[in-house]
């Protein structure tokens, strides 16, 4: 057990907090826990995964984290998959998902060991749902977690994935608006940021200013900032544009910083429209960021005045939480785990449109006490809610629950 990394998490969440997840993680002490993403960096996947495995770790449990790999053509089948999931019409023809179970056929081969032996193995997203399939001798509880926004996803392509789904002991959703009929138990759990991180610790002034200068940003100047990855679902475009009708009223410069993600093979794509987009505003700076960013990341977040998500669609959303946690109102998209952050007139403001983003530009610029207090609240409220400390609890007694056979509640007896 690693005291020591407790330690700093009691600092920031509470001791009484850290105490209640050795409680809960000592009778898993035996089990072994393994976790199945498509990539290890890139997206809110992978970034929770990086802090919830060591977290697991020094609390004395075994776990393992595996990464599926495939060919370009398999990641762009997961994609069109993706994309039809989130309630895009988006055909997916029988050689793509030859392409898709080949590849996990080829997988569960690879880990075929790992699989069988592992007590719990939590398999995230679609692109390693077949892997179960594949593992017909498994002794283990197998628990789909499920990150995008399922509510209204194209049915022709959600029949087919929950085929495979529906063999899992159990599966779990980032809020209960995305969740689908299943016949097995569902949680749901909303993702978290890692307050111990590059990304969301504190910051010396002097970083900040280095992100400023390097980038040639002006620091006399307002700033809005989205952090994301170049995806449509994110609408880049609609946050320029946003951006030009609020700078009729009040000059700030727009800052649109983010990059891709080894699974998402159109993020180049949507790059080049927004540098097109962008091309010949001064008060618009497009950065394509590495995926190992984290401190320019954090020091932009930090000096930004307004943190904007304007998404169409979002499993929850993480750079929303990060800004929240710094202490920025949040303009969102009244979408999918946006909803559930941002607190309307509290800690930032839902929009469904450019012109409405626009309009609390505008008045979070001129009105700089309402900002400060909406920031806050956005603060505590992440504390409360959003911490990896709960996420893990979460998923402690979701395990406890399938260990014990509890549908109801579970009984910690210290």
């Amino acid at each position: 057990m690693d005291n020591h990394l407790l330690a700093k998490y009691a600092q920031v969440a509470g001791a009484d907090v850290v105490d209640q997840l050795q409680q809960l993680a000592k009778p898993l002490k035996d089990a072994h826990i393994v976790h199945i993403n498509s990539t290890r960096y890139g997206g809110g996947v992978a970034e929770i995964l990086h802090s919830l495995v060591p977290l697991k770790k020094a609390l004395g449990l075994n776990v393992t984290w595996e990464v599926i790999s495939g060919e370009e053509a398999f990641f762009h089948v997961t994609k069109s998959m993706h994309n039809a999931l989130q309630g895009f019409p988006t055909v997916v023809s029988q050689r793509e998902l030859k392409t898709y179970e080949e590849t996990n056929a080829r997988e569960a081969e690879r880990l075929r060991p790992l699989l069988e032996e592992a007590d719990f193995v939590f398999i995230h997203d679609p692109q390693p749902a077949p892997l179960l399939h594949f593992t017909p001798n498994r002794k283990g509880k197998w628990i789909w977690r499920c990150h995008i926004d399922l509510s209204r996803p194209f049915r022709p392509v959600w029949r087919y994935l929950r085929n495979l789904v529906v063999e899992y002991d159990a599966s779990i959703f980032s809020m209960p608006d995305f969740s689908q009929p299943l016949p097995h138990l569902q949680y749901i759990i909303p993702p978290s940021i890692d307050p111990l991180t590059k990304k969301n610790r504190e910051l010396p002034p002097k970083d900040i200013e280095e992100v400023f200068n390097h980038f040639g940003l002006d620091p006399d100047l307002p700033t809005i900032l989205q952090v994301s990855r170049f995806d449509r679902f994110k609408d880049p475009l609609g946050v320029i544009r946003a951006a030009r009708l609020a700078k009729k009223f009040v000059l700030f410069q727009l800052v649109l910083a983010g990059g891709g993600a080894a699974d998402d093979p159109e993020g180049e794509a949507v790059l080049k429209e927004v540098q097109s987009a962008a091309a010949g505003d001064p008060h618009v700076h497009v950065l394509y960021l590495p995926p190992d960013a984290h401190i320019t990341i954090n020091a932009l977040q930090r000096a930004a005045d307004v943190v904007i998500q304007k998404s169409l669609k979002e499993g929850f959303g993480l750079t929303v939480t990060e800004a929240l946690w710094k202490g920025k109102p949040v303009i969102g998209g009244a979408v999918g785990g946006i909803k559930i952050q941002v607190v309307d007139h509290h800690t930032g403001f839902l929009v469904h449109t450019p012109e409405g983003a626009a309009l609390r530009i505008r008045y979070l610029l001129f009105y700089k006490d309402k900002r400060e207090e909406m920031g806050r609240k956005a603060h505590l409220f992440v504390r409360e809610n959003f911490l990896i400390t709960r996420h893990l609890r979460d998923y402690l007694s979701l395990l406890m629950a399938l260990k014990l056979g509890v549908h109801e509640r579970i009984e910690l007896v210290t």
